[in-house]
């Protein structure tokens, strides 16, 4: 019996259609293959193994290797070493500074994580549907969270259900979200396992703290099928698991270039701040789970960033440590360096959304690409600034919440807690919810100063490593 997980067979293979025709692979005839097929599973199984034996086509131009040493060696000419701030009192700051910017982010963007604003409509593109909810409020520019009513909802447009507790007029907490609970995982994994564990227990730590529901897209396939791979093992890891973990991030997982990946790496890449290297390998570890390609790159040049963020790097800069984590000729590498110049030559944020748009709407709204592309133009363009980074992260469209929680960690490592502005802290009242034993509620504080901990255990660890190497 097939698992379908989050989609039905049939939808999973038109799916499994566009990522192998973006892959590089030559799929013609096979949508049509699979319109003929309607819901017969025996004919929608052939389809789907033939689609898996396709190869790259000869004239495919980019190296996008799977593997952390094929990364690496892809990779451009790595910067120079990084220095961190040595007051610790400084330090923690930009911790606490990393998750409250997290949270406020993500805050902004969640009720905005619905159609039409994530991927427009034929009445207009996402962005514009943003811009109007708060011109329809009398609340644009952007300078707040967003408020739950506006005369958009005239024009048949409304904020997701979910989102109301995180508008202006409800707001007093950060509530549960997957973006957060992938921080609070990634921190738990660091604070159980400091530096010693792979893609096998981050699958495990998914089955103990994670519900079926509470997953999603590539997420819910690699849950599946770690289950599959798991269900008679009692806990043990296969001798091969090198192998069964290419067919749990792949099988019946179309969604392995989505951001899934990409907003789970928080967490890690706090204990690895000042090292982009380690943080970018953390990210690997945990994304190759459930990812391949310009998924994995895309949380590997998000850590890398985020690492580097806690040795004050100037935006620009800090795209290019990110850059210098992934290989130079993908995909993903292209469209960051379109978007970077984008941000350095649009006049403002309306401008830049809309080339951004223009430039990768041919990918699905919570695809890698274009939303990283979206976060580093956004950073490129804050000009240190956390308000306009964070907003205009969130204008953008696409995954809102994500890209509002990315970029707005990101700058709070950068600038600390005490420099972020209070209207974007002070209505989260230091209170976190995340659906996950131990961390429903707690304070956001707290959270920081673990991880902060797991910073200091993880320096210690590689400390003591080098001595003994």
């Amino acid at each position: 019996a097939q698992m379908a997980g989050w989609d039905t067979l049939d939808h999973l293979i038109r799916e499994e259609i566009i990522q192998r025709g973006e892959e590089g692979c030559d799929v013609s005839g096979f949508a049509e293959r699979a319109a003929r097929s309607g819901q017969d599973t025996t004919t929608l199984t052939q389809i789907y193994d033939d689609l898996m034996t396709l190869p790259i086509r000869p004239d495919f131009s980019y190296d996008e290797p799977d593997t952390l040493e094929a990364i690496r060696a892809a990779r451009p000419a790595a910067p120079a070493p990084l220095t961190l701030h040595n007051d610790i009192v400084h330090l923690q700051d930009q911790f606490q500074g990393a998750w409250f910017g997290r949270c406020a982010g993500c805050t902004l963007g969640k009720p905005l994580e619905y159609e039409p604003f994530m991927s427009g409509n034929t009445d207009a593109p996402g962005w514009q549907h943003i811009q109007r909810w708060f011109e329809g409020a009398d609340a644009w520019p952007i300078h707040g969270y967003v408020p739950q009513h506006s005369r958009a909802e005239a024009q048949g447009i409304g904020l997701a259900a979910w989102g109301g507790p995180t508008t202006r007029e409800h707001l007093t907490c950060m509530v549960s979200d997957d973006d957060i609970r992938y921080t609070v995982l990634g921190l738990l994994l660091m604070e159980t396992q400091g530096l010693k564990w792979d893609s096998w227990d981050v699958g495990k730590l998914w089955h103990r703290y994670l519900t079926y529901q509470q997953v999603c897209t590539a997420e819910t396939q690699a849950y599946l099928n770690f289950a599959q791979v798991t269900s008679h093992l009692h806990g043990e890891k296969p001798a091969n698991w090198p192998e069964r973990q290419v067919w749990v991030r792949t099988y019946l997982n179309p969604y392995r270039e989505w951001i899934g990946a990409q907003i789970r790496v928080d967490g890690l890449a706090y204990a690895a701040a000042g090292n982009p290297e380690l943080a970018a390998e953390l990210a690997y570890r945990d994304a190759s789970l459930s990812h391949s390609k310009n998924g994995v790159y895309g949380a590997m040049f998000v850590a890398a960033m985020i690492a580097a963020a806690f040795a004050k790097v100037d935006e620009r800069q800090l795209v290019e440590i990110g850059l210098s984590q992934i290989p130079a000729n993908s995909r993903l590498s292209e469209a960051i360096r379109k978007a970077v110049t984008i941000a350095e030559s649009a006049s403002d944020a309306v401008e830049l959304v809309s080339r951004i748009w223009d430039s990768f709407q041919q990918y699905n709204a919570v695809h890698t690409i274009n939303n990283a592309a979206l976060v580093a133009a956004a950073l490129v363009f804050s000009k240190g600034d956390f308000e306009t980074a964070i907003t205009t992260a969130v204008l953008g469209g696409w995954d809102t919440d994500c890209n509002g929680a990315t970029v707005g960690s990101i700058m709070g490592a950068k600038l600390g807690a005490a420099r972020l502005p209070e209207q974007w802290l002070k209505p989260l009242n230091d209170t976190l919810y995340a659906e996950v034993n131990g961390f429903h509620p707690i304070s956001i504080t707290e959270c920081a100063y673990r991880s902060y901990v797991t910073f200091q255990r993880t320096q210690k660890t590689l400390i003591s490593g080098a001595e003994q190497g």
